[in-house]
């Protein structure tokens, strides 16, 4: 249900609401707006609440949400949700590049690699520091060696940079060091890390699960948004189908259609939707024109020798390409890359 506010409601009116939303063991969720603030409210809702609502202080109106993911819909958010990470913007209408390796591998890799995205034109470090791997005699990381080695290229770089909490336990040391916590697809309906990372108010990536439906991806942020962290950024990475041609099928039309329902901003991965190197560029284009805020790529020196997923990332010469692409085309379409030295100092 959404209570939509009269223009001269007071914030004695919305504590009040919020109050009398406690008793009932519901939450009220505050939205505000442009031309009007919304109280979102969550929980088993009774048929009587509205029109008990109705009757206080402040309020116009109650409109029931058919969505079930609420705090994720444009029904309860039409505008867009920005969020700004550092000078930059995500889901303003520019496009962000997010780049880097799959694993943190040494001191030496990953200053070498922060420097070449940097000077492509990055926004944002990736690099995983905790790997999630389906052997386990894989290379799993280097742990919060790895989150030291990542601190140490934003401060050499001024790069803020993302990187995977695989568990509850690990949360609270991935969010001492890192800007954007990641949830991987494994992790994607983790209900209980979820609404961890949620408490923490940092931006999630929350990637989409390989078997989840739209409704089962938007589900998994509203655990987090449900935490009262609005920081969400959705990533579309390819889902497993019968397809064995590519790694996963990267889902072009979810892009479209989710930009559509959801007001969050939403990532795409084609390094992991298609597996392949050379495909990341032209499924990255594609992802860009359908729809998503930005991209997230995996970049290595020398990817035939990377620990993990060498095959489908990209080196320096191959990013730059790109990024320069990625101009062109965002560009043409109204939504070029984001650039530092041409955005208005934040208020």
């Amino acid at each position: 249900m959404m209570v939509i506010m009269t223009s001269s409601h007071t914030e004695e009116d919305m504590n009040a609401i919020s109050s009398r939303l406690d008793e009932l063991g519901l939450k009220g969720h505050r939205i505000v707006g442009v031309e009007r603030t919304v109280i979102a409210v969550v929980g088993s809702i009774m048929p009587e609440l509205s029109d008990e609502l109705e009757t206080m202080n402040g309020v116009e109106t109650t409109v029931p949400i058919s969505a079930p993911h609420k705090l994720a819909s444009r029904q309860t958010h039409p505008a867009a949700t920005v969020i700004r990470i550092g000078d930059v913007e995500i889901g303003s209408g520019k496009t962000v590049v997010i780049a880097g390796p799959c694993a943190v591998e040494n001191e030496e890799q990953m200053m070498e690699t922060a420097q070449g995205v940097k000077a492509a034109g990055a926004h944002f470090l990736r690099g995983g520091a905790f790997k999630p791997r389906t052997s386990p005699y894989s290379f799993r990381g280097l742990g919060e060696d790895g989150l030291k080695l990542l601190a140490e290229a934003r401060d050499e770089t001024g790069l803020a940079f993302a990187t995977e909490v695989m568990s509850e336990r690990e949360v609270e040391v991935v969010a001492r060091y890192s800007d954007i916590l990641q949830i991987g697809t494994r992790n994607a309906q983790n209900f209980i890390l979820l609404e961890e990372v949620g408490r923490t108010g940092k931006p999630v990536l929350l990637k989409r699960g390989l078997a989840s439906t739209i409704d089962d991806w938007l589900l998994a942020a509203e655990y987090i948004l449900n935490m009262g962290n609005p920081n969400v950024m959705l990533c579309e990475r390819g889902i497993r189908t019968f397809e064995t041609a590519t790694r996963n099928t990267m889902d072009i039309n979810a892009i479209a259609l989710v930009k559509q329902m959801s007001h969050l901003p939403l990532i795409a991965d084609p390094s992991h939707g298609t597996g392949k190197w050379s495909l990341v560029t032209p499924v990255g284009l594609a992802s860009i024109v359908a729809g998503a805020d930005g991209m997230i790529v995996e970049v290595h020196p020398s990817p035939d020798h990377a620990l993990s997923d060498g095959a489908q990332s990209l080196n320096f010469k191959r990013f730059r390409q790109l990024m320069e692409q990625t101009d062109q085309i965002g560009a043409a379409i109204g939504r070029p890359l984001w650039s530092f030295d041409k955005q208005p100092a934040p208020a």
